[in-house]
């Protein structure tokens, strides 16, 4: 057995985007190209809005925050809710008092196929 870290004193912050007290750990890509990664957003934390490169699944696993879509509606999430964006779909993430999401980043990613979605709505 090996073991390895992707906790926030791992990763690298991210500075892009003027975001805020955040950072991303990486976790893998795989030779299709999909990567996956963990962020950590601080309190006060803001993953910046930019635009999806890919389909992008976040996943909320630790804390509360909030995930916006291209219509900068707030919708707020916490442990076991996802949100969705599909290639160019600008987007935004944060929380007041920290929160912790895997996110999944691929071409072919479908999770409706998958999941149950949710009563609100999460992406715009």
């Amino acid at each position: 057995m090996q073991l390895f870290r992707f906790d926030q004193l791992a990763g690298k912050s991210i500075d892009r985007f003027e975001s805020v007290n955040s950072t991303i750990s990486r976790v893998m890509r795989t030779p299709g190209s999909v990567q996956i990664g963990c962020i950590h957003v601080g309190e006060a934390g803001v993953v910046g809005y930019h635009p999806a490169v890919c389909p992008q699944l976040f996943l909320v696993v630790n804390g509360k925050g909030w995930v916006c879509g291209e219509d900068r509606k707030r919708i707020a999430v916490g442990p076991g809710q996802a949100a969705f964006w599909i290639t160019g779909e600008g987007h935004e993430s944060g929380s007041e008092t920290g929160m912790t999401a895997i996110i999944i980043e691929g071409e072919g990613l479908d999770p409706a196929s998958f999941m149950p979605q949710s009563d609100s709505e999460l992406s715009g």
